[in-house]
């Protein structure tokens, strides 16, 4: 990390899930999105040392440039690049999905 710049796993996932769009983070098909912390692990946040990615379960009906952008805007500026993928769209009356940490 350049510049002493602490990244936290937990803030960036509790921005993340406050967006209307966002019906919850997802970890991915093998839970590779991912945080590990002493003791436990923050899905659907992986800080790495080149790039941070983010695994979002989208809401209907929001679009994926949508989503993106909304994440990209509640993360703000890292010092290096934000990876978002958006895993599922979540509808209003679907069964709800797997625990999403």
């Amino acid at each position: 990390m350049s510049g002493g710049v602490e990244i936290d796993a937990d803030s960036i996932a509790a921005a993340v899930r406050a967006i209307p769009a966002v019906a919850g983070l997802d970890g991915g098909r093998f839970g590779e999105i991912a945080t590990y912390l002493p003791g436990r692990r923050v899905r659907g946040v992986r800080i790495g040392p080149d790039e941070v990615t983010i695994g979002v379960i989208g809401r209907y009906p929001a679009t994926i440039t949508e989503i993106d952008a909304a994440v990209r805007a509640a993360v703000g500026l890292l010092d290096r690049p934000v990876h978002v993928t958006v895993l599922d769209i979540a509808v209003p009356g679907d069964a709800p999905g797997p625990p999403t940490d």
